[in-house]
């Protein structure tokens, strides 16, 4: 067991403390600070903790079950300052939810994609491990997280993600400032969906390696709102929608079935 914090500790970047998550034990990360309240809220009464830095954090009640919900921001620096944080007051299990890009062309829009594995193309997970070392969701998290989205009949799919530093260059992006993109990420979408990749994220890869690290469990899952197959766009404000109802609807099934008493 690593060193937790002082139960009335505010930490300082997360700007919580142990005392106000009530024994909680399941932590969601959003991204997004502006989906932490919503999210909160389809799991049941929920309440708000703090907003400092990128790192907004509500407390939901799924049926006496606490449940942390604090976004993280873009990437994988804010992921793993905010896991180690939030592993020193206690939080023992992570779910990231969030939204992605697919690159299979089976793969819709306001589909999920529940991620079992990561690939590392990015830099902060090497600061906690080799990268040699696989980017590996835990089993029992990811099972659940499949049978939410069963229970929930939400259009699934399992596979492995690109967690990539950039948005543009290291995902092959080419509408972006310059259009540019360097001769090693040239032709690498392609390389990934003939390897089977499923989609484009940017904090999986951190996530499952930093709580790996810490004999912690972590998973993921995301609503799908581009298809790079087709477009490179993101998809209007009504896929978006979807996409947030399929995934607060996966999460909330996997959590009553892990946080059975």
């Amino acid at each position: 067991m690593g060193k937790l914090a002082k139960k009335n500790e505010i930490l300082y970047h997360i700007g919580i403390s142990a005392n106000m998550l009530k024994g909680a034990k399941y932590a969601l990360l959003p991204g997004d600070p502006g989906r932490v309240e919503a999210l909160a809220k389809a799991l049941g009464p929920a309440e708000f903790l703090g907003s400092h830095r990128e790192y907004t954090s509500w407390l939901a009640d799924l049926e006496g079950n606490p449940i942390l919900i604090c976004s993280t921001g873009m990437g994988g620096p804010s992921v793993a300052i905010g896991v180690e944080e939030l592993a020193r007051l206690g939080i023992t299990h992570f779910i990231r939810v969030g939204t992605t890009g697919s690159i299979q062309e089976k793969v819709n829009l306001g589909d999920v994609v529940i991620n079992n594995a990561a690939v590392r193309l990015e830099g902060t997970s090497g600061h906690y491990a080799p990268i040699e070392f696989p980017a590996v969701a835990d089993l029992q998290l990811t099972n659940a997280l499949v049978e939410g989205a069963k229970k929930a009949k939400v259009k699934y799919h399992v596979g492995i993600s690109i967690s990539s530093d950039t948005f543009w260059p290291g995902q092959e992006r080419y509408d972006s400032f310059t259009g540019y993109v360097p001769r090693r990420f040239q032709g690498s979408c392609a390389e990934w969906q003939q390897l089977g990749a499923t989609n484009y994220e940017m904090e999986a890869a951190t996530l499952f390696i930093v709580a790996q690290s810490f004999g912690l469990a972590a998973a993921c899952v995301c609503g799908v709102v581009a298809k790079r197959t087709k477009s490179e766009k993101v998809a209007p404000k009504s896929v978006y929608k979807k996409a947030s109802a399929a995934f607060e609807a996966t999460v909330k099934e996997a959590l009553l079935s892990v946080t059975k008493k």
